[in-house]
């Protein structure tokens, strides 16, 4: 089973950490992937940058309307994922509370199942 793990982000919680939290913040991502790989449940990892870099696409009148920044207005997000093959949603749920955010009270990891990729229903 295949599900995307996402780390939504509040620039806020993260701009008040420590220098030292957020090195180990990412020294935790670290040992998740390596521990993700050994196991073979790996199988991508994006980080995104800030959506203030972001161009939001709408269609108008048949001609494409582009803005700059996010879509929404919102303290949170999408800040990265992880993409995992793994037995079930439980052993999912137990991969997403080893990410070093889902420690960090004001950030939010998500599990969500594939449902559709590449044409094929996931089972």
């Amino acid at each position: 089973m295949k599900f995307l793990i996402s780390m939504h982000i509040n620039p806020a919680v993260l701009d008040a950490l420590t220098d030292e939290e957020k090195a180990a913040i990412g020294d935790g991502h670290g040992r998740f992937m390596e521990a993700l790989k050994a196991s073979g449940e790996f199988i991508t990892t994006q980080a995104l940058v800030d959506p203030s870099q972001a161009a939001v696409v709408s269609v108008r009148n048949g001609q494409p309307v582009v803005t700059d920044g996010p879509f929404l207005e919102a303290k949170e997000y999408l800040g990265g994922f992880y993409f995992v093959d793994c037995e079930s949603k439980e052993r999912a749920i137990e991969l997403a509370a080893q990410i070093p955010d889902a420690a960090i009270e004001g950030l939010g990891v998500e599990v969500r199942q594939v449902m559709f990729a590449d044409g094929q229903l996931e089972a």
